[in-house]
């Protein structure tokens, strides 16, 4: 099948571990932000909105961080079942290929 379309699983492999590493970091951002005080900061509008970024970041890179790692999932599964059918077609092929030249023999 070569020239053809084809998968790279080498770079799908290193997009999946950017990915995870890129979850991995988000989780580190997160843990050392939930340690953070906000209060004292300032005002108590300022000390609220801080508090306020702080929850919505929080959120948002939970978020961001459980869809990269699902991402990662459904790229390796796409890969896998990729692979699979390529293997299935090419053999497929192979066997019309052969099947074809004992048919032309025979009639």
């Amino acid at each position: 099948m070569a020239g053809r379309l084809a998968v790279d699983d080498d770079e799908l492999a290193h997009f999946m571990k950017l990915l995870k590493k890129s979850s991995s970091s988000l989780k580190g951002l997160r843990k050392a932000l939930s340690d953070a005080e906000v209060s004292g900061l300032g005002t108590d509008d300022l000390d609220s909105a801080c508090q306020h970024f702080q929850d919505d970041w929080k959120y948002g890179t939970e978020q961001i961080g459980e869809q990269t790692e699902n991402l990662a999932k459904i790229i390796g599964k796409s890969k896998d079942s990729y692979n699979e059918v390529d293997k299935a077609l090419e053999e497929a092929l192979k066997k019309a290929g052969e099947g074809k030249g004992k048919g032309a023999g025979s009639k």
